[in-house]
């Protein structure tokens, strides 16, 4: 069963993580191009889509198995 705190927290890492990274791969593949802000907003929403379930259902599992 997923807690209300782990779903937040889980959520506020998700956004934090994939917002600075999707940024920083976009700014250094393509530049500052006219419309960067669209592609990396596009880019940050897929990443996001698949980071927030991997931390939901992996991390836990994989938790598991460490013994953390």
């Amino acid at each position: 069963m997923i807690t209300k705190s782990t779903l937040i927290s889980a959520t506020v890492v998700a956004m934090v993580v994939t917002c600075y990274i999707t940024f920083t791969l976009v700014a250094v593949n393509i530049g500052f191009i006219q419309n960067f802000i669209f592609v990396w907003l596009r880019s940050w929403l897929i990443a996001f889509l698949l980071a927030l379930p991997s931390l939901l259902y992996v991390s836990p599992f994989i938790k598991d198995k460490i013994k953390i």
